[in-house]
């Protein structure tokens, strides 16, 4: 039943890619759950918090969740620039399927 399904539908118009379309890549479902966990957080934070990152590929992460409507960034006018991340009501969302993602991988960790 479910191959017939697949075999009908075309995978890139199903709910299940655009999912993966927004979080795909390396870095952005880190970068929503450290927005989970800490709630607002400054570039400088992202970054210690995810080590191995970047500066471009974090700003290319962040500038994309916020097109895509899943964080916001707050500019503050003031020198040194302050700029925060939060996650928007549509980027709370879908929290829950990541937290789900949490508790899969803690309950089937090998």
């Amino acid at each position: 039943m479910i191959s017939k399904y697949i075999e009908e539908a075309n995978f890139e118009e199903t709910g299940f890619s655009y999912t993966l379309s927004l979080i795909s890549g390396k870095h952005k479902m880190v970068i929503l759950y450290c927005l989970m966990e800490f709630g607002t957080v400054r570039f400088n934070e992202m970054k210690r918090y995810l080590k191995s990152v970047t500066d471009k590929t974090l700003s290319l992460n962040l500038k994309e969740l916020e097109k895509d409507g899943l964080i916001l960034r707050k500019e503050y006018p003031q020198i040194p620039p302050k700029v925060e991340y939060s996650l928007s009501e549509r980027g709370r969302s879908l929290m829950v399927v990541l937290d789900q993602l949490c508790v899969w991988g803690e309950q089937n960790r090998l």
